[in-house]
């Protein structure tokens, strides 16, 4: 067997691990909150040893980096988009906060609650400052005026909270309306 092959598998092997721990403490924190995670119950809920999670992960703050890392890297991905896309951007971010406060609910309950918990962890506020930084220059698109995105991403975050408190969630229209508001920009934005 060459051993290259052997490493190559091995480190596939590791990576799918990594991400099915990730997976499974974000399941653990929509389910529990930031308090439930432990190595063991990630561990459980992934359905592996709990030497694997403490292995891959060595803190719980490795764990909690990396699984909003992931989250994070999502956001980031569909913002880059918008602004390759040329789309109208208060539609697209709105779109973005409505999925959030309805089929996503979840999931981005499991988010905020990582987020705020930077508040308490450093190790988390680089992970959130780039998410922050990267919807700060989606909603720059629309206007120069500093104040302005400053609000729209404010407001962004205000419409999640929002989406997440109601279970009716807000409307994409009203989310759009607010922003458009906001940025100055429509349909042309």
């Amino acid at each position: 067997m060459n051993p290259r092959t052997s490493a190559d598998g091995r480190r596939a092997r590791g990576e799918r691990r990594r991400a099915e721990l990730i997976s499974a403490t974000l399941r653990v924190v929509e389910a529990e909150g930031v308090a439930g995670v432990t190595h063991r119950a990630v561990a459980r809920e992934a359905g592996v040893p709990a030497s694997s999670a403490v292995y891959h992960f060595a803190t719980l703050d490795d764990l909690l980096v990396a699984a909003l890392t992931s989250v994070t890297d999502t956001y980031v991905e569909q913002l880059n988009a918008l602004a390759e896309g040329g789309s109208d951007v208060a539609a697209a971010l709105a779109a973005v906060v409505a999925d959030g406060s309805g089929a996503d609910r979840c999931r981005v309950l499991a988010e905020y609650e990582l987020t705020l918990l930077a508040v308490r962890r450093p190790a988390l506020r680089p992970v959130v400052r780039r998410y922050l930084a990267a919807l700060t220059e989606t909603a720059a698109r629309c206007t120069s005026d500093p104040t302005a995105v400053r609000a729209a991403v404010a407001a962004v975050d205000g419409l999640f909270l929002q989406g997440l408190l109601d279970e009716r969630g807000v409307s994409t229209q009203e989310i759009r309306d607010v922003l458009n508001h906001i940025l100055g920009c429509g349909a042309d934005g």
